[in-house]
């Protein structure tokens, strides 16, 4: 896509889906500031980046401080001159385990950190990005949701709300800064697996199926293809594109797996 001269700040970069995608959008040429709360990752991810050709700086942050994201974008404007993207990707995962639960047994205290880190925290790196952004001539945010958001799952109600949340932020966005050619879209994110899990299901033949029934594309979900959808709204190529929700499911939000497809076309089934 080519995005030489773009300045990404990715947040949530020190492992998983966003070291996947600060890494992607380095390799396409974009200056990359890595954000995360583990300085070790954070730093063994940027130096990753520079040791592979690209340009990129760690900035330990915690997104659910109103300092640390305000203290992120100064660093990303101080080291590279301007930001022209940024991607929401920190979120409360760590805590879904262990303290969001079904609503009526949620704590208050671990409904309210959920939100903070996930929706709070995309709404301050916006915050503080918009106005260098402004200045910039424009910029792209990309804030990485969940199919959680249209489709309930017990025991992750705060988390659920929480990404419902960031979609209805992106479209936000999308309509108070268009005028300053910020785009805002948000990817929404299916059952996305590790290489190491991905080569686990795939070598049991039945658990593989399982999983691939769910889905349009006969294969499971990895971490480049989120960060493929990372780099078109990070492009000029998406500079018509605004307040969206793109699915990278691999088709499992278009499919019901009421009667499988074999029954209905073998006949088993009454039409």
């Amino acid at each position: 896509m080519g995005l030489e001269g773009k300045v990404a700040i990715v947040t949530g970069s020190t492992k998983g889906i966003g070291r996947v995608i600060a890494a992607t959008l380095a390799a396409e040429g974009a200056k990359v500031v890595v954000a995360g709360r583990s300085e070790k990752r954070g730093e063994s991810v940027a130096l990753a980046i520079r040791e592979s050709g690209g340009e990129a700086i760690f900035v330990p942050t915690d997104v659910s401080q109103e300092s640390d994201t305000e203290a992120l974008v100064q660093a990303a404007v101080d080291e590279y001159g301007t930001v022209t993207t940024l991607v929401n990707n920190a979120a409360s995962t760590d805590l879904l385990e262990s303290s969001d639960d079904v609503v009526g047994k949620v704590e208050l205290a671990a409904w309210e950190k959920v939100l903070r880190i996930t929706l709070t925290g995309t709404m301050l790196m916006s915050k503080h990005v918009i106005p260098p952004m402004i200045e910039a001539g424009g910029g792209s945010i990309i804030n990485i949701s969940s199919d959680a958001a249209f489709r309930a799952a017990p025991g992750l109600s705060a988390y659920g709300a929480a990404k419902a949340g960031v979609n209805s932020l992106t479209r936000s966005i999308a309509v108070e800064y268009g005028q300053h050619n910020i785009r805002a879209n948000a990817i929404v994110v299916g059952m996305i697996l590790p290489p190491q899990a991905v080569e686990l299901f795939e070598s049991d033949p039945v658990l593989a199926a399982k999983l691939r029934s769910g889905r349009a594309v006969p294969r499971l979900g990895r971490r480049e293809d989120v960060a493929g959808g990372v780099v078109y709204f990070a492009s000029d190529a998406a500079e018509y594109v605004t307040g969206t929700m793109l699915p990278i499911d691999g088709g499992s939000s278009i499919m019901t797996n009421i009667l499988g497809k074999a029954e209905i076309f073998e006949g088993k089934a009454d039409a």
